[in-house]
């Protein structure tokens, strides 16, 4: 161990550390919170423009739990992992109903609630509470890992135990404010996860990683396997005003609560009167998504007014017969992309609808 690392990574931090960060104005417990659960597998540049709209927005527990999960959703809309937005309007909707709209204070309270885990408790007592709390984010396993040798997946269970471990033994009694920020800094700034900065590192001279050269092998990788493939046919459903048909899916599951096209299998396509449609190009060519666990192949398939008939019998769909201008079923919409609604849709309607915005010729 290095008796001194607080010390040094504090001395680094006051001239070296990013103190102008938005979630660093007026560190609350709330907006601590916000930026933490945001910046969970997704990077600072990414996540400012969100946060400062969504604080814009719900400057303020009570008025995030106030608020409709679609809107809540429309703004997480791009930033992806949707159940972290979820996570925020259930705890912030308990922390009015139970707290009286103000945040526990400590670990063990907080990570009672949905969506926040350890590193992330610790960071909102840390940061915004006063208290001492340890933090083991992406960024601080790269710097444990690298200067201190440990080996393995820091998602195998010892693995993440030992580095714990280190985590909790270097926190320091005093400015642990500073020092969770200025560890995480020096992984997202120097100690990154390629072509580290090892020579503005402060621990350069003890970092068993660039001792024996090993880098770009610590922290160690999660074992690969095959990504499976799945396949689906998005129906793109327009009415005679240009409006889409759009369906809200279930809370839980694959993009829980956003909305989203139709969707079906290519076989339950073919049973219908679509399969025998004249042959034409696409409106929007098939492009693949990928998840975390799989990818996921989508066939965009234009339905115009004059084939909404063709689509009686498939799943979900029987309401929508020709010469209705309306949808009654609850969960479906008919959306216009020329005065969009605040409503989250997933990144696969949006990269839909940018494609469409500047079409080719439709005429054809």
């Amino acid at each position: 161990m290095i008796d001194d690392f607080g010390t040094r990574l504090l001395a680094w931090f006051d001239i070296h550390g990013r103190k102008h960060l938005p979630w660093q104005r007026s560190p609350s417990p709330y907006r601590v919170w916000v930026s933490e659960i945001m910046l969970q597998q997704t990077q600072v540049g990414t996540v400012i423009d969100y946060f400062e709209r969504f604080m814009a927005r719900f400057p303020t527990v009570n008025m995030l739990a106030a608020a409709s999960e679609d809107e809540v959703l429309h703004l997480w809309t791009g930033l992806g992992y949707y159940a972290r937005a979820r996570n925020l309007h259930k705890t912030a909707q308990r922390l009015t109903r139970e707290y009286n709209a103000e945040f526990p204070q400590t670990v063990e309270q907080l990570i009672d609630l949905p969506g926040i885990g350890r590193s992330t408790a610790g960071a909102i007592v840390a940061i915004a509470c006063g208290g001492r709390a340890t933090i083991l984010d992406g960024n601080v396993k790269r710097v444990l890992a690298r200067c201190f040798g440990v080996e393995g997946w820091p998602g195998q269970t010892q693995v993440a135990a030992e580095l714990w471990q280190i985590a909790e033994t270097l926190t320091p009694h005093s400015r642990v404010n500073d020092y969770t920020q200025a560890i995480m800094d020096l992984g997202a700034t120097l100690c990154t996860r390629s072509k580290p900065n090892c020579d503005a590192c402060p621990f350069n001279a003890e970092c068993v990683a660039r001792k024996t050269g090993q880098t770009s092998e610590l922290p160690g990788k999660k074992p690969s396997r095959k990504i499976p493939v799945r396949q689906t046919c998005m129906l793109l459903i327009e009415n005679q005003a240009g409006e889409f048909l759009l369906q809200k899916r279930p809370s839980t599951g694959l993009w829980g609560g956003l909305w989203s096209f139709p969707e079906v299998a290519l076989e339950q396509l073919e049973q219908t009167a679509l399969a025998d449609a004249p042959n034409k190009p696409p409106l929007v060519a098939p492009f693949r998504h990928t998840f975390t666990h799989f990818h996921l192949d989508i066939t965009p398939i234009h339905v115009t007014y004059a084939q909404i008939d063709a689509l009686a019998g498939l799943p979900g769909l029987d309401n929508i017969a020709a010469g209705q201008s309306a949808v009654h079923e609850a969960g479906s919409s008919w959306y216009d992309t020329r005065a969009p609604q605040a409503i989250g849709l997933t990144r696969p309607v949006t990269r839909i609808f940018q494609q469409l915005a500047a079409p080719p010729d439709r005429s054809r």
